[in-house]
């Protein structure tokens, strides 16, 4: 685990039964159920396959139907895997103003005790891994490990005022079809990928209480991951990791994390690479204790 991993890849709750899922998931044997937490919040889950439990948290202000493209590869190599729903979307629900990256966290937190019923492993997806560090530090006994899915660099968003425009443009269902796209294909996807992939799956309102939940909660409060081993996966071409930023976690937390590079990916890249990342997170698990 303390070791730097590259890899060079090519393109490439309560409610007790049991539901096939027919709308946020395009994989049939998709399982739902619909958690109730002590804080009044309900989180809509999907679940896949059995065996060690990896909760795979999406981007701000998408759904959890956007890591479709990596299930069934995770699946294959023997994982449950299960993805809540954030606030806003489908059948999830709670409080939406005043909230923290400490209530989102408790969501996840009832999903892993609820659902995994065993300590899992968290995988986030950009803001999702803000969400995934601060369910570490917050409830330690419920986390085997934190994986960072395409994270900015520490100092976003004041050192990259230009993606910040893209990112608005990006996921405003608002803004012209075609300047969205444009705004995807520079921040968000490589050359050779479809970004109109992501032209849907996009929640303003999600987008908004996520973003008031992370400005609400210092950096220094959810930054560690606590004390849990992290897995950093970057995209070889994310715009929102430059060059310059790419050691500066392994910089930080040393042999605590460890990296993987995938290649012909950009910020997106989990619908770019999703074998790639099945496969790097796969061998970074096997590294855990049980």
């Amino acid at each position: 685990m303390n070791k730097l991993l590259s890899l060079a890849v090519g393109m490439g709750l309560a409610v007790q039964a049991f539901v096939v899922h027919a709308n946020a998931s395009n994989i049939p044997d998709t399982q739902t159920r619909v958690i109730q937490t002590p804080k009044g919040a309900q989180v809509e889950v999907f679940i896949n396959g059995t065996g060690a439990p990896i909760v795979l948290l999406p981007s701000r202000g998408r759904g959890a139907e956007d890591f479709d493209p990596v299930v069934p590869f995770l699946q294959q190599k023997g994982y449950q895997v299960i993805r809540p729903e954030p606030r806003g979307i489908g059948k999830s629900t709670g409080p939406t103003e005043n909230i923290t990256l400490h209530d989102l966290a408790e969501d996840i937190n009832q999903v892993i005790e609820q659902v995994a019923k065993k300590p899992a492993v968290i995988a986030g997806h950009a803001f999702g891994n803000w969400v995934a560090r601060m369910t570490a530090v917050d409830h330690p006994d419920a986390v085997r490990g934190v994986v960072i899915i395409a994270a900015a660099a520490k100092s976003y968003p004041e050192a990259m005022p230009e993606l910040v425009e893209k990112v608005r443009h990006a996921t405003d269902q608002s803004v012209p079809e075609a300047q969205r796209l444009a705004a995807l294909e520079y921040g968000f996807f490589s050359k050779g990928h479809d970004a109109r992939s992501w032209l849907k799956g996009s929640y303003g309102n999600v987008s908004k209480l996520q973003r008031a939940a992370g400005k609400a909660t210092p950096q220094s409060e959810w930054w560690s991951g606590g004390n849990a081993p992290l897995l950093e996966i970057q995209g070889d071409l994310d715009p929102f990791k430059p060059q310059s930023t790419r050691q500066e976690m392994k910089d930080e937390f040393g042999s605590r994390i460890s990296t993987v590079v995938i290649a012909n990916a950009s910020h997106a890249l989990v619908p770019e690479q999703p074998q790639a990342l099945a496969d790097a997170l796969d061998s970074w698990i096997k590294t855990l204790k049980p």
